[in-house]
């Protein structure tokens, strides 16, 4: 029998938190990831369904929908990327399956990607080093998928001026770390 135990994206058995001056970088590993993909001719029907789902309306190009329980980002042209709590929502992508039936087709993503909160005043000074995003336009609810470090990543306005959320490949979650605490290092 073998005796694991869970590790974050970064390795450690607790998320990483870095600050600097009014700047927290936090490591989430509390959050369950799903790529939704409307099937053929079900676009219409699966964002209706995930209106349902989110209490939102489901995120149209560059925004987000923030729900309860789940929260989702816009990818592509019938394509959401939902989130929610691990704790409560392990099993995410059984959940949705249940609420989309055939119209959608699911994909667990919470192994395959990280996610880091980049939160206080001065977040958008850090991100202006790290990646092409027109933060003057840049507000809550939208969001964008960019290169940070070489990496493709999403990055997501959920407090005007104040707080992002990133998400990046897990396998490269170390890089991504480094590159966001260097630009709050450099910025701040």
């Amino acid at each position: 029998m073998h005796d694991l135990s869970p590790i974050t994206a970064l390795g450690g058995s607790a998320a990483r938190v870095e600050t600097v001056g009014a700047v927290t970088l936090t490591e989430r590993p509390d959050v369950a990831l799903a790529s939704v993909a409307a099937r053929r001719g079900q676009a219409e029907a699966c964002a209706t369904a995930l209106t349902r789902l989110l209490g939102a309306a489901a995120p149209a190009p560059g925004k987000s929908s923030a729900g309860d329980p789940f929260s989702a980002v816009w990818m592509g042209p019938g394509q959401w990327m939902l989130s929610a709590d691990f704790t409560t929502h392990e099993d995410i992508a059984a959940m949705l399956k249940d609420a989309l039936a055939d119209m959608a087709s699911i994909t667990e993503q919470t192994d395959a990607w990280t996610c880091f909160d980049l939160t206080g005043q001065g977040a958008f000074a850090v991100l202006e080093l790290l990646c092409n995003v027109n933060l003057t336009t840049f507000h809550a609810g939208n969001a964008t998928r960019s290169t940070i470090h070489h990496l493709g990543c999403f990055v997501i306005c959920t407090e005007p001026d104040t707080s992002v959320r990133i998400i990046g490949p897990r396998a490269s979650a170390g890089s991504l770390h480094h590159a966001i605490t260097t630009a709050m290092a450099a910025a701040l």
